[in-house]
């Protein structure tokens, strides 16, 4: 017979709403050595305090396992649940998480305000090769002496850099000035089938 719910402290409250959290450790059927336990059905209904003998008989009767979700609990929490299911399908949203899961790397590239053509689009080819990699860059103005003066030609320079490598990415982080450089962050847009004009030219450049 079901016994009936008696309600208990908030933290009990919590463990039974959500199901608790359930370790390798966890104590399942005549694992769990105590007299009585509070006790949640199948579909999450709090039944409550109920001696440990009925909570495994109703266990066997409904072919379910009766798993220790609260053990700090007085008297620890307990669920009727299919206990193999249940790790099956913990496990699947585990690697599904992981899969989700994008290491996020900031590569830098450092630029001088006055810098000349040719090492323009030899660091602009590095620029796009790690956003097409579907990396951050950094990007830092260096300025040395009288160059501190004029920010402006530092601001010029990452704008025009933005807007160069704009198709394989936006602007995360203004310019902003941090002492001596100058810093801006650009990150990645979303990866699409087709390969941008930017990706080619970093590829080749790679090549």
């Amino acid at each position: 017979m079901w016994a009936l719910w008696a309600p208990g402290s908030n933290e009990n409250q919590r463990h039974l709403d959500q199901g608790g959290p359930i370790s390798s450790e966890t104590r399942i059927n005549e694992r769990i050595r105590v007299p009585e336990v509070r006790l949640v059905g199948p579909n999450g209904e709090q039944v409550g305090i109920v001696r440990i003998e009925d909570a495994l008989r109703l266990a066997e009767e409904a072919d379910l396992d009766l798993v220790e979700v609260a053990p700090q609990a007085r008297p620890p929490v307990a669920r009727l649940m299919d206990y193999g299911k249940f790790k099956y399908e913990s496990a699947q949203k585990a690697r599904e998480s992981r899969r989700n899961q994008q290491m996020t790397v900031i590569k830098e590239q450092k630029l001088r305000p006055k810098i000349d053509p040719h090492d323009y689009e030899t660091k602009k080819g590095h620029v796009s090769r790690f956003l097409a990699q579907g990396n951050k860059v950094k990007v830092t103005i260096m300025f040395r002496g009288r160059e501190q003066s004029r920010p402006e030609l530092g601001f010029r320079l990452l704008e025009r850099l933005a807007e160069d490598v704009s198709d394989l990415a936006f602007i995360e982080s203004k310019p902003k000035q941090d002492g001596r450089n100058m810093i801006m962050v650009l990150a990645p847009h979303k990866k699409t089938k087709t390969k941008s004009k930017a990706t080619k030219e970093a590829e080749g450049a790679e090549s």
